[in-house]
């Protein structure tokens, strides 16, 4: 397969390096496009008020990559190898390995998955892989499981419009005790500003929250779906893959509202 692969963490991040070599290794053909620095929880920013800039990136990875390290965000780096650097169209972009889980609402903030679903937006189905630690160094089990789960893609392709959010427990292979799929689950932070002053006197902060791992939020209809969480399922150290999209309609919530009474008054609000 013909894969483009980002992350957030950095062009010389090593969860990206153990993804590209591990799948090159695997046969596909891999090109990296991936920032020139860190940019963790940079969302979906697009960068529009200064130029981006690419340079060659060589002897990092694989001799088969081709990899490109961009001044841009996440999302700028994928749009860019679609619209620019690519001479044909990847059949997947895969982002990651990400140092740290994207789970629940984490993903809202996630630069790793806002790389793949830039590429979901073209119409390309992604996926964006994270090893839930953010000191664990050791990216191999990781890396193996996207080999096999791009291996099983390439034999059953995914609709182009699913992009698999998928994170890794950090423990050992013999210690994974599955893979599930999951929904999105609630995970809020306590926002802790950590109020400081600097050598000039002047007062600064530095966010710094805790995680808040609630229970997920019930239906519809009062009763929590029957699929696991992703937060709950990564805590029982199960791989999780949960799909998603990027339309974010809220169906129940149309037909709540067409149900109002004066929703087709509305010009009349607009009157003196």
């Amino acid at each position: 397969m013909r894969l483009l692969v980002s992350n957030d963490d950095g062009i010389f991040a090593p969860g990206l390096r153990a993804l590209a070599n591990t799948l090159a290794q695997a046969g596909h053909g891999v090109t990296v496009v991936a920032p020139d620095r860190e940019r963790s929880a940079t969302g979906h920013g697009l960068t529009l008020h200064k130029p981006i800039r690419v340079e060659p990136v060589t002897g990092f990875f694989d001799p088969t990559v081709t990899a490109w390290a961009c001044t841009g965000t996440p999302a700028d780096c994928v749009k860019l190898a679609l619209g620019r650097l690519l001479t044909h169209p990847p059949d997947l972009v895969v982002s990651g390995i990400n140092q740290g889980q994207n789970l629940g609402t984490d993903i809202l903030y996630s630069g790793t998955v806002s790389a793949a679903m830039e590429g979901l937006i073209e119409n390309i189905p992604g996926v964006a892989l994270s090893l839930a630690s953010y000191t664990e160094p050791e990216f191999g089990v990781a890396s193996r499981f996207a080999a096999g789960l791009i291996q099983q893609l390439s034999r059953e392709p995914l609709p182009s419009a699913i992009l698999l959010n998928v994170n890794i427990p950090a423990v050992a292979a013999q210690q994974i005790a599955g893979v599930c799929l999951t929904r999105q689950g609630v995970r809020r932070y306590t926002d802790q500003f950590d109020e400081r002053t600097d050598p000039r006197g002047r007062t600064y902060y530095w966010l710094a929250g805790t995680a808040i791992e609630d229970e997920p939020e019930p239906d519809e209809g009062g009763h929590s779906d029957h699929w696991p969480t992703d937060v709950a399922t990564v805590r029982n150290h199960k791989i999780s893959i949960t799909p998603l999209q990027y339309n974010l309609t809220h169906a129940p919530g149309l037909a709540t509202l067409a149900n109002w009474s004066g929703l087709n008054q509305g010009l009349y609000w607009l009157k003196d």
